[in-house]
C-alpha cells in the first residue's frame, strides 16, 4: 500500500521554489546568465516555435551533437528559471535542456509541455537554416522534473523517443498511477533528498515496483525535499545528475563507474545507494547464455515447460480500467511466455506495458518482452494495460517456451 502525504500533494500541486520568486523580481537578462562548470558556457534563450519553454544551451554550439534533457519543474510551476543553476550545469557540459515554462512565466505547466519539448528538438534538428540543424542527438532524450515535475516526467517516460528516466524528490500519488510504473522499459534513475524529504516514502515506494529485470539507480543525499538545485550549478544534485546523463545519453562509461557496482563512487559518498540491474555499457542487465547443445547421450528434456496466468483489474471507473496479469513458471524454467487473454464484451486494450500484445479486443495474445521471458522455475513477472469497458470477466492462460 502506497504510503500518501498530504503535505507532499500539496507540495506536488502548487509549491514555487524560492529561487523561482527571486529570479521573476530580478528579471535576469539572458545575456546575464552564462555559466555552468563543463567546457561549455551555457545560457538560456526563448524560441517563438516553443512557446512558454525556457531553452538552456551551450552559448557556442559544439562540434558534437547535443542530447536532449526535458525538465517538469518543481511545483509544476511555469518558471522556466525555477532549477535554472541545475539546468545551466548539465548543459554546459554539452546538452540541450528545456524546461516546462517561459523564463519568469506565473502559472502551472502540464506533461503535454514534455513532449512539446521533445519534438521541437527533433524538428529544429532536421530543419535546414536552425542554429540546431545536425547539431542534435534526437537518438538520446532524457525525461526528468522535480515534485510536482517528476510527476510530469513519469506521464511521458513510455514515448518511444525516451531512452532514460530521471525523477528526483518525486513518486506516485496514488496506488492508481502504477501502471506508469509497470509499463517503463527505459533505465531510470530516482535522486532523492534522503528520509526527511517529503517524497521519500512515494520514491521509495515506487522503487519496490519496478518491473523485473528493469536497469534502476535509486540515490539519496540527506538534504530534504528542496535539494540542492538552487546553488551554484545546482549543487550535488547538479553535479551528480550531470554525470548520470553523460553516462546514459553520452556512453561515457567513466561517469557511469558512479553509478555501477558495489565501488561505485557514489557508493563511497554521502549518497546512499540502491541499484536494480545495472551494468556499464548500455544499462541492460546481462542475459543468460542459451544453453549448449547437450551431447548426444544426454536424452532431450521432454515435455512443455508450464506457467501460469492470473489476471486481475487493479482500477476501474466509468468507462475505462487498469489490470495486471501475474505470469508465474511451474517446475522447468522458462526461455519465453505468451499469454492469451479472452476481454469481457465491449473490453478494449488501449495501452499495455512489459508485453507484446496481438490484438486489442476478444481474445488477444500477450508474449514476453526480450528482458522479462526467461524465468527461474517458480519465479514470476507481470505485464498490465490500460482498457476501456469493464475489465471484470477476463480470463487469461499462458504457455511456456
Amino acid at each position: 500500500m502506497r504510503r500518501r502525504s498530504k503535505i507532499y500533494a500539496g507540495l506536488a500541486a502548487a509549491i514555487v521554489p524560492v529561487t523561482s520568486v527571486i529570479m521573476a523580481l530580478s528579471g535576469t537578462p539572458a545575456s546575464a546568465a552564462l555559466g555552468g562548470s563543463g567546457p561549455y558556457p551555457a545560457d538560456y534563450e526563448t524560441s517563438t516555435t516553443l512557446a512558454n519553454h525556457t531553452i538552456f544551451r551551450p552559448q557556442t554550439l559544439p562540434s558534437e551533437r547535443l542530447p536532449i534533457v526535458v525538465w517538469g519543474n518543481g511545483g509544476c510551476s511555469a518558471n522556466g528559471l525555477s532549477q535554472g543553476n541545475f539546468l545551466r550545469e548539465i548543459a554546459s557540459h554539452g546538452f540541450l535542456a528545456i524546461a516546462n515554462g517561459a523564463p519568469n512565466g506565473s502559472g502551472s505547466t502540464t506533461s503535454q509541455m514534455l513532449t512539446q519539448s521533445i519534438d521541437w528538438a527533433v524538428a529544429e534538428n532536421s530543419r535546414q537554416g536552425s542554429k540546431y540543424y545536425n547539431k542534435i542527438d534526437t537518438s538520446k532524450v532524457a525525461v526528468a522534473g522535480f515534485s510536482c515535475g517528476g510527476l510530469e516526467a513519469y506521464a511521458v517516460s513510455n514515448d518511444p523517443r525516451v531512452t532514460t528516466t530521471g525523477i528526483f524528490s518525486s513518486g506516485l500519488l496514488n496506488d492508481a498511477d502504477d501502471y506508469q510504473l509497470r509499463r517503463l522499459t527505459k533505465p531510470i534513475a530516482y535522486f532523492v533528498g534522503g528520509p526527511s524529504d517529503i517524497a521519500y516514502p512515494n520514491a521509495m515506494d515506487d522503487w519496490g515496483k519496478l518491473p523485473a529485470g528493469l536497469p534502476a539507480f535509486m540515490g539519496n543525499l540527506n538534504v530534504g525535499h528542496g535539494g540542492t538545485y538552487d546553488q551554484t550549478n545546482g549543487g550535488e544534485f547538479g553535479r551528480v545528475a550531470t554525470l548520470y546523463f553523460k553516462w546514459r545519453l553520452k556512453g561515457d562509461t567513466t561517469a557511469g563507474r558512479n553509478f555501477v557496482g558495489a565501488d561505485c563512487g557514489l557508493c563511497r559518498s554521502q549518497w546512499s545507494v540502491q541499484q536494480k540491474n545495472l551494468t556499464l555499457d548500455d544499462g541492460t542487465p546481462p542475459t543468460t547464455p542459451p544453453p549448449t547443445t547437450p551431447p548426444p547421450t544426454t536424452p532431450p528434456p521432454t515435455g512443455t515447460p508450464g506457467c501460469t496466468a492470473v489476471y486481475s483489474v487493479q482500477d476501474q471507473w466509468n468507462g475505462g480500467f487498469v489490470a495486471n496479469v501475474s505470469v508465474t513458471a511451474g517446475t522447468t524454467a522458462l526461455t519465453g511466455w505468451r499469454v492469451t487473454l479472452t476481454l469481457p464484451g465491449g473490453a478494449s486494450v488501449s495501452s499495455l506495458w512489459n508485453g507484446v500484445s496481438s490484438g486489442t479486443s476478444g481474445t488477444i495474445t500477450v508474449a514476453n518482452q526480450s528482458y522479462n521471458g526467461r524465468l527461474a522455475a517458480g519465479q514470476a513477472t507481470s505485464f498490465g494495460f490500460q482498457g476501456t469497458g469493464t475489465g471484470s470477466g477476463a480470463t487469461a492462460s499462458c504457455t511456456g517456451s
